[in-house]
């Protein structure tokens, strides 16, 4: 890799323009805060290629900018909770080498709720909420299974030397 830092923004812009496209898709399933999160695809490309640390790194990155560019303060709390986790349960089951990026990516979508959820739960302070942990169990496991599915696709046509 010749220029690392240059490559690292260009996964941190590919990653924050995937949010702003993302903002502008209506979900129209009728559930609360559900995403697809486009901008996973580029974590989980970097987490493959390039490593942990990079992943955390532009990960942290991408979830400051895009919560002062389209979002507020809660929307940063929240997405941390969910992006330090998902990325946190994502490298554990990457380092086992038994699962297959899609199962990774699956891992890391549910991760990712249940990290926005438990902040949810400090937040509202209000219990009820836990009858919501199973949508969102099953929401996670199928965002993230197709971006698992779309980041294995882009790594299987990109170069190695690329990242």
């Amino acid at each position: 890799m010749k220029n690392k830092t240059a490559y690292l923004g260009l996964c941190l812009a590919l990653a924050l323009i995937c949010s702003y496209v993302e903002a502008l898709i209506p979900v129209p399933i009728g559930i609360p805060g559900v995403k697809l999160g486009l901008a996973n695809i580029v974590m989980v490309c970097i987490l493959y290629r390039s490593g942990e640390k990079d992943a955390a790194l532009i990960s942290f990155a991408r979830v400051l900018l895009t919560g002062f560019f389209f979002g507020s303060l809660y929307s940063i709390l929240y997405s941390f909770a969910g992006a330090a986790l998902s990325l946190f349960v994502m490298a554990l089951v990457k380092r086992t080498n038994a699962l297959h990026i899609i199962s990774v990516s699956a891992a890391g979508g549910v991760a990712h709720n249940v990290g926005q959820f438990f902040v949810a739960a400090l937040v509202v302070e209000n219990y009820r909420i836990l009858y919501y942990l199973p949508v969102l169990f099953a929401v996670g496991m199928a965002t993230g299974t197709l971006i698992g599915v779309a980041a294995a696709n882009i790594l299987r046509r990109l170069p190695e030397e690329v990242l």
